[in-house]
């Protein structure tokens, strides 16, 4: 679920939709480009994960946690991209730029907790690029793989 939003920043309005927040990251779009944040409390600490949690001043309700699944099917809301559904470290990356995948199969495996979390693709499409490489930790929301 996502919050759309109109913000103004020193006078200049963004259209905002703020999705996936849990504890202290988030997948923001501003006017159409995709961000994935992190959330620090004053004095630069990452804010504590939480069930609900509000999302920035200017939201007139709160958005849900993230729902924990078995597999993991990854977008980052837009259909070019598949991102982290969260923090952990990439494991076993199974596609190479130039692959094919079909809806449903697995990309990569991200480590999570001490558990194991297949990431699947969410649609079908041609590899252009891996963004992340074995072994490599990962924030919620970073992109895994773009599509041609």
């Amino acid at each position: 679920m996502s919050k759309k939003l109109q913000v103004k920043v020193n006078g200049k309005s963004f259209d905002v939709e703020v999705s996936d927040f849990s504890g202290g990251s988030a997948d923001v779009t501003v006017n159409g480009t995709q961000y994935a944040i992190e959330i620090e409390e004053a004095g630069g600490a990452v804010a504590a994960p939480v069930a609900r949690a509000a999302a920035p001043a200017q939201a007139k309700s709160s958005a849900p946690a993230a729902q924990a699944a078995p597999v993991a099917i990854a977008s980052a809301g837009a259909t070019d991209v598949i991102s982290s559904p969260m923090p952990g470290v990439i494991m076993d990356i199974q596609v190479k730029p130039g692959d094919k995948v079909a809806v449903g199969d697995t990309v990569c495996a991200l480590e999570a907790m001490k558990m194991k979390n297949m990431i699947r693709s969410t649609r079908e499409g041609t590899v252009a690029s891996v963004e992340v490489s074995e072994g490599q930790r990962v924030p919620f929301g970073a992109v895994i793989l773009r599509f041609a």
